[in-house]
């Protein structure tokens, strides 16, 4: 029992020394909000890997790899209409990328390569030229080059092992921007500033922050949005550019993430609980089957038959306790009395939802 306390207890020191960082180390403005219009924009494509060593497509089970095939040896000259193509040398993509925003023509980016087919493995293969189209249609980037997989798959006659995804890989720096996406920040008279996590006093912050350095050039619209208007002659850029280094006090409301998947609980230094008892106690049920064969008496025309045998036992573990946590208890107390009842993570999740569904627990419970 002694290393699931450890474990609760370690998790959520870290928390409160995350919280516990000086105000004056506060975020930059510019880690905490995006500047209006100015994203990503993704992109997807389809192509051909090649050169792979017989972990292809079975072409009989994708037609489609074989119509690209075709399609493709024909822009070269090569007419293979009209004839079976049997290799497994060469396996259909799906192709996504990450234009980032203000990203010129002629630059680079990384591009993702995805089996679409059967194949087995991209390992060693190269991606022939593909376009990158984003949602509009028009396509921004050209993407070639030979594939990189993290993982591998090793098969013999008897036996195969795998590692990681051999059907996913990375080209880096393997598309080329040939189209921009037009950014008009030099001609506008404002921007607005989206708050990463909305929130009203963090949105004064920032607001007040800016005013502090430019009198009247911020504006709070809503807890997400902060608008900025230049007042001298130094247009957008020269104030973004100087303001987005600003340090700002950032005030979140109490929360508590909960990943039942993993057992993983993340509580902040600002939840508060009412007073409560908190009673945690084991109740194990076995259950075991033990079927009994019935055996008839020779010459008696009976049936040999099977009697099912069950037996079922309780334990309530004896040995619960019971912790009291006063009102307006920090996290720190918080933590001490669920120590001192040597709960486990997963056991904390269960009693925080329980805490919560009493009315003690003054903070949001977000279950991923």
């Amino acid at each position: 029992m002694r290393k699931p306390r450890q474990k609760v207890a370690a998790l959520v020191l870290a928390a409160m020394l995350a919280g516990a960082a000086p105000a004056a180390a506060g975020p930059r403005i510019k880690d905490i909000v995006d500047v209006e219009n100015v994203r990503p924009n993704q992109l997807v494509g389809y192509g051909l890997v090649v050169g792979l060593a017989g972990t292809g497509d079975r072409t009989r089970n994708t037609p489609f790899t074989e119509e690209s095939m075709q399609a493709m040896l024909e822009r070269m000259g090569v007419n293979v209409r009209g004839t079976q193509m049997r290799t497994q040398n060469v396996a259909a993509v799906s192709i996504t990328a990450t234009m980032p925003p203000f990203a010129r023509a002629g630059s680079k980016i990384d591009v993702q390569v995805s089996a679409l087919g059967d194949a087995t493995s991209l390992q060693g293969g190269t991606l022939l030229v593909s376009s990158l189209r984003a949602l509009d249609g028009e396509i921004y980037a050209v993407a070639q080059g030979p594939v990189a997989l993290s993982g591998f798959k090793a098969r013999g006659a008897a036996a195969s092992v795998t590692r990681g995804v051999s059907t996913s890989a990375r080209i880096a720096e393997g598309a080329i921007i040939e189209r921009e996406v037009p950014y008009a920040l030099k001609s506008a008279t404002s921007l607005k500033l989206a708050l990463k996590n909305p929130d009203f006093t963090t949105a004064q912050h920032i607001a007040g922050a800016i005013n502090r350095r430019f009198p009247g050039a911020a504006e709070v619209l809503d807890p997400a949005t902060v608008q900025l208007a230049p007042q001298g002659g130094g247009g957008l850029i020269n104030l973004v550019s100087q303001i987005e280094n600003l340090s700002v006090e950032v005030d979140q409301p109490a929360r508590i993430v909960i990943n039942e998947a993993s057992g993983t609980v993340v509580m902040g230094t600002d939840v508060r609980i009412s007073p409560v008892a908190i009673a945690q106690g084991g109740l194990t049920i076995s259950v075991s089957e033990s079927p009994v064969v019935s055996q008839p008496a020779p010459l008696s025309g009976g049936e040999t038959t099977v009697v099912p045998r069950t037996q079922i036992a309780v334990d309530d573990g004896g040995g619960a306790s019971l912790a009291m946590v006063g009102g307006g208890a920090s996290l720190q107390s918080l933590v001490s009395g669920l120590n001192a009842l040597g709960v486990s993570p997963r056991d904390l999740i269960t009693i925080l939802q329980a805490i919560k569904t009493a009315g003690a627990l003054q903070a949001e419970i977000e279950v991923q």
